[in-house]
């Protein structure tokens, strides 16, 4: 059964790295005694590993970062526990690829190993990257990703400020693009937020509401704490 914990950011205004949703962290690896975790969407792979170790000290998981391991294919076959950090979706899909890790670790999440992943790395979980918000400072492969759930997320989703003398596109206008060449829908994921999924059932948690486009359809406001399983539904 998938075990996942898709968050829209790392960090939020106010609050230290992860420390606004360790709680839900502390729960989601209950019971796994160390984390690998993937750090390739950052380009110093040491200093994220010692961030991320830091900030999970307090809930007494311990992180081991696959940049270490000999075979990386090994270290996510013996993975307790995955972490995909955030960063550029382009290059960490691309370093995926690369290393031959997207069927490993989609066969990892798919047989219950609990997948966390922080705004690229929530990216990651997602049928493609074409939601995501980053720059193609590389070129991977495909644009194609983990497919660990059956809809698009926009990680750090942010609202249009009607004061703002801004005239470029606003978040909505370009998810909006994306639904004029794909039907897949798209969860607008606002930093504070993410969801929790155990096999077909998902959660939006966290201190912001989400939005949710479809094609064809307006898009609609959905408040935290809501049962929101139909996503996982087939169309």
């Amino acid at each position: 059964m998938r075990r996942l914990l898709l968050i829209s950011s790392s960090r939020v205004h106010g609050s230290g790295f992860l420390e606004f949703c360790r709680e839900a962290i502390s729960e989601h690896f209950a019971g796994v005694d160390e984390v690998l975790f993937v750090p390739y969407a950052l380009a110093d792979r040491h200093e994220y590993e010692a961030l991320v170790a830091d900030a999970l000290e307090p809930t007494g998981i311990k992180i081991r970062s696959i940049h270490h391991a000999d075979d990386p294919l090994e270290a996510i076959n013996g993975a307790q526990g995955i972490f995909v950090g955030g960063g550029n979706s382009f290059r960490l899909l691309k370093t995926l690829y690369d290393l031959d890790l997207i069927g490993p670790i989609r066969e990892a999440a798919l047989r219950g190993v609990p997948y966390m992943g922080s705004s690229a790395g929530t990216n990651m979980a997602c049928p493609t990257i074409r939601t995501t918000n980053d720059m193609p400072i590389v070129e991977p492969p495909s644009l194609d990703a983990l497919k660990l759930i059956p809809f698009q997320i926009n990680p750090h989703y942010l609202d249009a400020d009607p004061n703002s003398s801004h005239k470029g596109e606003t978040r909505m206008q370009r998810l909006q693009e994306y639904l004029e060449e794909n039907s897949v829908p798209v969860v607008g994921l606002r930093e504070g937020s993410w969801l929790e999924i155990a096999g077909e059932t998902c959660w939006l948690r966290g201190n912001k509401d989400m939005i949710l486009f479809r094609q064809g359809i307006d898009a609609v406001e959905i408040n935290t704490g809501s049962d929101v399983s139909f996503l996982l539904m087939p169309k």
